[in-house]
């Protein structure tokens, strides 16, 4: 899935060119180059799907000149997650007939990519001998309220792959609550990543969103006809937004997860490059032409033109040739307002 705006990196991630098209690591790949790289030891290129915003099918083309490009799926509009996946599980049975369906986000990052296929292989097992859906969720490592849980039971683990089934998903927790998820061990992250057969999703879908999914049949039957675009457009576009995990996750009955370890990281904010990144040892993370003179623990990103601090710390600094944000780190969740007001005063040049 590589959909989404990611408007809380601005002014790097823009309309035309979000995050997962950026190079926001030590790696010389972009994000969506990375998601792409750390599965192709499972699954061929010819086999992978790009679910996207129809604005960035150039953008997937030239990172991706190896994928065909009728694996692009190109979205007329913006819908949620449920109704791309819903859209792309119906090109999958409509291609392989029952198969093996993995979903994965295009901005993540996993530091380490062989651990994470070792989880896939478990995952993708449990996936095949079951009629269940199958999720990963983390190892939370501290208590966090920046993502959404999963309970799951420690007693029932007798799942093929070893999975675990799932009691509940619960929503972002406040502080004290996160702590006490942390401290029973009962709790994962949500990581947002789904592996099923097309049928069982697809069996979800037309029991729990019924209306999207006779819209989803509508448009698998116009496949390959004259009218196939067309066709897209208006029942797309007529979908429910929802996500997967309200529309279908939370409410599904027979779901199992697998805890997972491999350094994940859902790359939400600009908190996430210090986090993925190597620091210097004044704790700064630069990139770009930068002179620090006592600063400590910035988050720098520049282009054309030299950056100097003198006497700063715990700031975000991102340069740009046409804007400049200076954020402290506490606020980096807030940079998506500057988004909003940017619309809202009709600034579209800076979106």
């Amino acid at each position: 899935m590589a959909g989404g705006r990611g408007e809380r990196f601005w002014p790097k991630s823009r309309k035309d060119i979000p995050k997962q098209f950026l190079c926001l690591t030590d790696s010389d790949r972009t994000m969506i180059q990375n998601t792409v790289a750390r599965i192709l030891p499972l699954i061929p290129i010819e086999d992978i799907f790009i679910a996207t915003n129809r604005d960035y099918k150039d953008l997937v083309r030239e990172q991706l000149p190896d994928l065909p490009e009728e694996n692009i799926l190109c979205e007329p509009i913006a819908r949620n997650t449920a109704p791309c996946i819903g859209w792309g599980a119906m090109v999958m049975r409509r291609k392989y007939g029952d198969a093996l369906m993995l979903v994965l986000p295009s901005d993540h990052q996993i530091m380490q990519p062989h651990l994470f296929r070792r989880v896939l292989r478990n995952a993708l097992q449990t996936a095949e001998e079951t009629d269940a859906l199958v999720t990963l969720g983390i190892s939370p490592s501290a208590p966090d309220t920046g993502y959404g849980y999963i309970q799951y039971d420690l007693e029932f683990h007798d799942a093929p792959g070893g999975a675990f089934r799932v009691k509940h998903f619960v929503e972002k927790p406040d502080m004290e609550t996160a702590k006490r998820y942390l401290a029973c061990g009962e709790y994962l992250w949500n990581s947002g990543m789904f592996i099923w057969k097309t049928s069982v999703i697809l069996r979800e879908m037309k029991v729990k969103l019924p209306e999207n999914y006779q819209l989803l049949e509508e448009i698998e039957a116009s496949m390959g006809t004259p009218g196939e675009k067309e066709i897209l457009q208006d029942r797309f576009s007529r979908m429910k937004s929802i996500s997967i995990d309200y529309g279908i996750m939370e409410k599904a009955e027979e779901v199992y997860v697998l805890p997972a370890s491999f350094g994940w990281d859902d790359v939400g904010s600009w908190l996430a490059v210090e986090r993925m990144n190597t620091a210097n040892d004044a704790g700064n993370v630069i990139r770009g032409d930068v002179v620090s003179v006592d600063s400590r623990r910035c988050i720098v990103q520049g282009e054309d033109r030299i950056i100097a601090m003198v006497g700063l710390e715990d700031l975000i600094i991102v340069d740009t040739k046409d804007a400049l944000l200076v954020c402290s780190k506490d606020s980096a969740g807030d940079i998506k307002k500057v988004v909003e007001i940017l619309r809202a005063v009709n600034r579209t040049e800076l979106l």
